[in-house]
């Protein structure tokens, strides 16, 4: 071992595949990670209620960073911190995304809302909690003036899952600053942990850890931010960074 005592995992374009699932191989490896002593935790920009069958599929009972770290998990049941968009600022992303024409999406607490199913009203009484925005332009111009326009609000920490959209969480709230919150819960520095990654999404969470792995298929950002670069999430990508780098021979 070389002393990670956490590795996170993204998930979409990390532990799954294009089929949305757990290799055997990538299984068969993390359970030797966590025999070995290592926690092992789920970092994505999933809601939880999707996240839940891969964590029963896994037997995980470690903390889970979710909606890009808008909310954060000290156990698969029981919720340590949550952060929102106001709904001022849902409904400013709203109508933003409409003028551009754009495919939207939203998570809050307990629904996800998308251009097919949206609200007729964006109504602050009607007590949702708003975690997370996203938007989704294949016109590569369009997207960087949208982005413009939030990163110029200055109340937005912006990243994307794929390199045709934006994901909008409050300012300051990443997948990094999550791990932080269980790095302290769990006694353990930022250096002790590694995780893997292929969005902008996992940006920050990759600079931020003590060894930040892309995947294959990340990104170039994210390539460029990491410390090591592992195969595709087709090539069983995480397994190979469990057997490199946290458990070599």
């Amino acid at each position: 071992m070389n002393g990670y005592k956490l590795l996170a995992l993204d998930m979409d374009g990390t532990l799954l595949n294009r089929k949305h699932a757990i290799s055997a191989d990538n299984r068969k490896w993390i359970h030797r990670a966590i025999d070995s002593g290592i926690t092992v935790m789920l970092a994505t920009g999933r809601e939880s209620q999707s996240i839940k069958p891969y964590v029963e599929e896994l037997g995980l009972t470690s903390p889970i960073v979710c909606v890009n770290g808008s909310e954060v998990w000290q156990a698969p049941d029981q919720l340590m911190r949550r952060h929102v968009l106001k709904t001022e600022w849902v409904a400013e992303l709203y109508s933003l995304s409409k003028e551009y024409d754009c495919r939207y999406w939203a998570y809050t607490v307990d629904e996800v809302f998308t251009k097919e199913r949206w609200l007729e009203r964006i109504d602050p009484q009607d007590g949702r909690q708003w975690l997370k925005f996203g938007i989704h332009c294949d016109n590569p111009g369009r997207l960087a003036e949208i982005r413009a326009i939030l990163a110029a609000a200055g109340r937005y920490e912006l990243s994307n899952s794929s390199a045709s959209n934006i994901e909008v969480n409050p300012a300051g709230i990443s997948k990094a600053s999550g791990i932080r919150d269980i790095c302290k819960l769990l006694g353990i520095g930022m250096a002790e942990v590694a995780a893997c990654g292929d969005s902008l999404n996992d940006l920050e969470m990759i600079r931020s850890v003590g060894l930040g792995i892309a995947m294959g298929n990340a990104q170039e950002t994210v390539k460029q931010a990491a410390k090591a670069v592992t195969g595709t999430n087709e090539e069983d990508g995480v397994a190979q960074a469990i057997r490199t780098y946290l458990l070599p021979d």
